[in-house]
């Protein structure tokens, strides 16, 4: 398939592309493209939810590039504060090594196995010491961090926000530049945490991933308030989703 085809397909249920002239130039270089996506196992169960990320995955590998699935299994113990009005619960080392154990069963019935990297975070963020966290969070300020919405709302409202929160979306850009791979992908609350992976691997003499978000579902407990859906996202922590 041509480089101009497969964009229009990749482009195909996407919220967000950043930056959609940098994906056709790695297309039109006809070379297979490396592609990933996290899941943090704060539950056993991917859920409805995470299917469309899923999909759109074996979508890519349908063109003939490959897929990085990341077990989140250090980012867990973090807690991913997208979308949050408060601090997300952490869950126990055993509870997400539980949750880990599952998820590529789970991820092969959508993916293909031979076109698909299973990672665990927590193999280079594990092994960091007190040094480089410094010299991490020493790439981006807090005042850059502040711009994110869920984090402006929850100041404003006087809520507290924990600093290892304020960590998160640097774990997950580490992530993105142990791995180099050329496009994330995630929801649409996601994307504050991608950009930022692409500036940190900007900062770190890196080519910049490219972006990609897929919608979110709304939790099975949301409702219809004048003619708008109202409630949070669907989201193992907050027990709101299909399995």
């Amino acid at each position: 398939m041509k480089p101009e085809a497969q964009l229009a397909e990749l482009k195909r249920g996407v919220v967000d592309l950043h930056v959609e002239a940098e994906l056709l130039e790695r297309l039109n270089a006809g070379k297979p493209l490396k592609i990933k996506a996290g899941f943090d196992p704060t539950r056993p169960d991917l859920h409805l939810g995470h299917t469309l990320l899923l999909n759109k995955m074996r979508q890519i590998q349908r063109l003939g590039h490959d897929v990085v699935f990341i077990v989140g299994d250090f980012t867990a113990q973090i807690g991913d504060p997208s979308g949050r009005s408060s601090t997300r619960p952490v869950p126990t080392r055993d509870e997400i090594l539980d949750g880990a154990r599952t998820y590529a069963e789970q991820a092969f019935k959508i993916l293909d196995k031979d076109r698909t990297q299973i990672v665990y975070n927590g193999e280079w963020l594990g092994k960091m010491a007190f040094d480089d966290v410094i010299r991490l969070a020493g790439k981006y300020t807090l005042a850059r961090m502040m711009e994110r919405d869920d984090f402006k709302r929850r100041w404003a409202e006087h809520q507290s926000i924990s600093l290892h929160e304020l960590l998160y979306p640097l774990a997950q850009a580490y992530d993105s530049v142990v791995l180099e791979c050329d496009v994330e992908l995630g929801g649409t609350d996601q994307l504050f945490n991608l950009l930022v992976g692409r500036e940190i691997m900007r900062e770190m003499g890196q080519r910049p991933q490219i972006v990609m978000t897929t919608p979110i579902l709304e939790g099975i407990n949301a409702r219809s308030e004048n003619g708008k859906i109202v409630g949070a996202k669907m989201s193992k922590s907050l027990d709101n989703y299909i399995g």
